[in-house]
């Protein structure tokens, strides 16, 4: 099988891929990731995995390279990583007692061709205290974080409810990635070991 490599930065799209029993190199890709003035989030996530996948691929001709991007999407707003505190706070606030959209698109190629996919998650907040709002952002947890939150660390406790994909939420979804795996050569299952342990432990 083809070697594979995540164009990506991300610890919890690392751990996510591992967790799915995959052996991998990471390289991060360098593109720009300005919205397009008219793009909708949903062609955004879509390009920016895409392009992370191909930018990397150029330079490892003979591997199968994964990218994916994950905006977290409030009406027709993307709401980015925060550059300040108090960002981070008024982003939460928005967010407090209403439903918005994750989006999380994957893409691989192989060969200089990307097959790829978006999935998008309903995450409803309960309603949040300025208190606890101010005391998360102290932790500086949602400082790098679409959203200005993890839902796998200590925002956890803000969501009422998903609908969708939790490892989408996460940053990758596990069915679609490995989906799309399977579709370029890479059914991850025939790389399972008998009796093997969790890859976490």
């Amino acid at each position: 099988m083809r070697s594979i490599i995540l164009a990506s930065a991300s610890p919890r799209r690392a751990e996510l891929l591992r967790q799915m029993g995959v052996s991998f190199d990471t390289r991060p890709a360098d593109i720009d990731e300005t919205p397009g003035p008219v793009e909708r989030p949903s062609d955004y996530v879509l390009r920016l995995a895409q392009e992370k996948a191909l930018a990397v691929g150029r330079g490892a001709p003979d591997a199968l390279v994964l990218g994916s991007d994950t905006s977290v999407v409030l009406g027709d707003r993307i709401l980015g990583k925060p550059a300040t505190g108090e960002e981070a706070a008024e982003t939460l606030r928005s967010l407090s007692g209403r439903t918005h959209q994750v989006m999380t698109a994957v893409a691989v190629v192989v060969d200089g061709y990307a097959q790829s996919c978006v999935v998008t998650t309903d995450v409803t907040f309960r309603a949040l205290r300025p208190d606890e709002i101010s005391a998360y952002v102290r932790t500086g947890e949602p400082m790098d974080k679409a959203g200005s939150y993890g839902i796998q660390g200590l925002g956890g406790i803000f969501v009422e409810s998903l609908q969708g994909s939790y490892s989408a939420v996460v940053g990758l979804p596990l069915r679609e990635t490995a989906d799309l795996l399977a579709q370029a050569g890479y059914p991850v299952w025939t790389t399972w070991q008998s009796g093997q342990e969790s890859l976490n432990e």
